[in-house]
């Protein structure tokens, strides 16, 4: 379907995120990029001439490699951990999760915290107690069998391609909340290291989405006004309406189908964010906005 302006729909809650506690606002980390012989000014009747997408179950299929790998993970344990429920195994990671990963957006806990108290409260399910030590080893052998099952999206390269031949001499860069080598790494595995110019973690600049200053960082480093960007991601608050804020274009992917609680629904209408349900509408969006 065709990108609109924000309205509810029906299915999982939205994701909503929070600042973290930073650290110092470092310059962000670039990488050099896929080059082109367009006007580097060129832009979409809309006016954006770059398009910053976020990584995690935007471009990289996040879900799905955590599932596959949680129920790998358990499996390759063996006793006293047991597989009786695959879909009741994968539902219990991803609450912990969300509740953990929140958590570092808020600033409880940093990076590696967060992965140890994931680990720590789902092997207490098992009745096993883990400390830090362990927690961490554990979630490192977790993170192999992750790592095995890394995917883009279906709709990824499509949709980059089709904003190319939409917004000659579009530029491309990635905003993503995380540690800067393991998102890196991820970027590199799945083979879109070579499509954007730019990449900023908030690992590296020490603030998280949605802050605006990082969105405007983003910015900055392509040398062009929030205006002239559209941001693209699948947390309406985190991504969508943070970028909103900030003065980009916010798009919010919602694969699923999500129920949006209306306060959070108006607050998406006033910033003018768009909603789409594939990365196989975004350019249409962008373009006849």
């Amino acid at each position: 379907m065709a990108g609109r302006d924000f309205c509810a729909g029906g299915g999982r809650g939205a994701g909503i995120g929070g600042r973290g506690a930073g650290g110092g606002r470092g310059a962000g980390i670039t990488r050099a990029g896929r080059m082109t012989d367009e006007p580097r000014t060129a832009a979409a009747p809309s006016g954006i001439s770059v398009v910053l997408f976020d990584l995690d179950d935007t471009l990289f299929a996040h879900r799905k490699a955590v599932d596959d790998g949680i129920v790998a993970h358990v499996r390759a344990l063996g006793a006293p951990y047991r597989v009786t429920d695959a879909a009741a195994e994968v539902a219990a990671w991803y609450e912990l999760e969300e509740r953990h990963y929140h958590s570092y957006l808020g600033g409880e806990l940093d990076y590696e915290g967060q992965r140890r108290a994931r680990a720590r409260d789902f092997a207490a399910r098992h009745g096993v107690e883990l400390d830090d030590a362990a927690a961490s080893t554990w979630f490192a052998r977790y993170f192999e069998h992750y790592v095995d099952n890394w995917v883009l999206h279906d709709d990824a390269v499509p949709s980059l391609d089709a904003l190319e031949t939409a917004i000659p001499g579009v530029r491309f860069g990635l905003i993503t909340n995380g540690d800067d080598a393991f998102q890196l790494r991820k970027v590199a595995r799945i083979g879109l290291a070579e499509r954007f110019e730019h990449v900023v973690t908030s690992g590296a600049f020490g603030i998280v989405k949605p802050d605006a200053s990082i969105f405007q960082h983003a910015c900055a480093l392509f040398g062009v006004a929030p205006a002239a960007a559209a941001y693209v991601g699948d947390r309406l608050a985190t991504d969508a309406i943070g970028a909103a804020r900030a003065g980009l274009t916010g798009v919010w992917l919602d694969r699923v189908g999500t129920t949006v609680p209306a306060d959070l629904a108006a607050t998406a209408r006033e910033c003018g964010v768009i909603r789409i349900t594939s990365l196989a509408d975004l350019s249409a969006a962008l373009v006849t906005r």
